[in-house]
């Protein structure tokens, strides 16, 4: 994800869903952490995430492209920031003000949504269970202590091995370095799924969510927002 990027970006993003859980997804934008109080009086610490509108831009069906998928846009953007094929693309499906974001979701069956057609955070009512989908942040090539929380050796005078990971190898048998080792290496910039988070509260005059928790990715950063599909079930205790 990249800041001041004008140009419609498709998220890395596909997911098949049954089509009756196709109107459960939204876009949004990760706008930061704070805390509410709850129906009992608790502080909960909540991720506020600007979700929608999300309109309908295009209807892909097997017929015509082979498999069922409808894509939505996400924030608004100026006209003279998109290319002349991005703006055809988007007046082509009526749309009046330009998205800066696209992305695909599959489907089961036929979508039955129409192109046009917009989604917002009504579809997720307070106390709904969620995943939110990020990126993390990038931390850029770090050690094995930081990265796979390793103790490091002792930090006294001469020892010279103090955050080092030591010895990787074996010896003549079987005399390579297994597949898997921790070891330094890029850390974050990947995606993450953050799942059953309950909806706290939603502001639907301004498009936010309030979701209890954390979700990856820094403040600015785009997320996907979807109904939850593991949700546990409480089973009932023996007697």
């Amino acid at each position: 994800m990249q800041y001041g990027h004008h140009h419609p970006v498709l998220l890395d993003v596909v997911v098949l869903l049954p089509l009756s859980n196709m109107s459960l997804i939204l876009l949004g934008k990760k706008m930061g952490m704070t805390q509410v109080y709850d129906a009992a009086n608790c502080l909960v610490p909540v991720t506020v995430v600007q979700a929608g509108p999300c309109p309908v831009t295009q209807i892909k069906t097997v017929g015509t492209d082979g498999y069922n998928a409808v894509q939505i846009g996400f924030w608004v953007q100026k006209e003279s920031r998109m290319s002349g094929p991005e703006l055809g693309h988007l007046k082509k499906a009526g749309i009046q003000e330009p998205v800066s974001h696209l992305s695909e979701f599959r489907t089961a069956s036929a979508p039955e949504f129409k192109i046009g057609d917009v989604l917002t955070v009504s579809k997720f009512p307070e106390g709904t269970l969620v995943d939110v989908i990020g990126v993390s942040k990038g931390r850029g090539f770090q050690g094995v202590v930081k990265r796979h929380n390793m103790d490091g050796q002792p930090s006294s005078h001469g020892h010279m091995m103090h955050r080092r990971p030591g010895s990787i190898g074996m010896r003549q048998t079987p005399g390579h370095v297994f597949k898997g080792k921790k070891m330094p290496g890029h850390m974050g910039q990947i995606r993450r799924t953050t799942q059953n988070m309950t909806v706290v509260k939603i502001i639907e005059d301004k498009n936010l969510i309030l979701v209890k928790g954390s979700i990856a990715g820094a403040t600015g950063d785009y997320v996907v927002v979807r109904q939850a599909k593991k949700v546990r079930t409480s089973t009932p205790a023996k007697k």
